[in-house]
């Protein structure tokens, strides 16, 4: 699965890659994590559905202003919301900014917590 991610990745790409939640656990776990972004609110991200354990939250609105920020970390990122809309938005405005190496979790939080719990 790693050597999957890895290819996917390595492509000269101008959109996002998607991840599914199982996928992701497996890859939280290994060498090479991505850098978690939670792209909702503060209040949601604390909310009843949580976050991914080391998430960082930066809100949609905020994310142009920290887009230098998150290329400094030359790690894979992985945009997370409640479903997938916001944040496959903040994938795309990422990659358009000249980012590589950004997926989005399929079905957000609400499929991290149907599948991972």
């Amino acid at each position: 699965m790693l050597a999957r991610l890895a290819r996917l990745f390595s492509r000269p790409s101008t959109a996002p890659v998607w991840v599914e939640p199982a996928a992701l656990q497996r890859w939280l776990a290994g060498e090479g994590a991505p850098v978690i972004v939670d792209v909702r609110g503060p209040d949601e991200f604390a909310g009843p559905l949580g976050h991914i354990d080391g998430a960082r939250n930066i809100p949609l609105a905020e994310l142009p202003a920290r887009a230098s920020e998150l290329a400094a970390e030359r790690r894979p990122l992985v945009m997370v919301c409640l479903t997938d809309k916001r944040s496959s938005q903040a994938a795309a405005e990422l990659v358009a900014a000249g980012l590589r190496n950004v997926a989005v979790l399929r079905g957000g939080m609400k499929d991290w917590r149907a599948t991972i719990g």
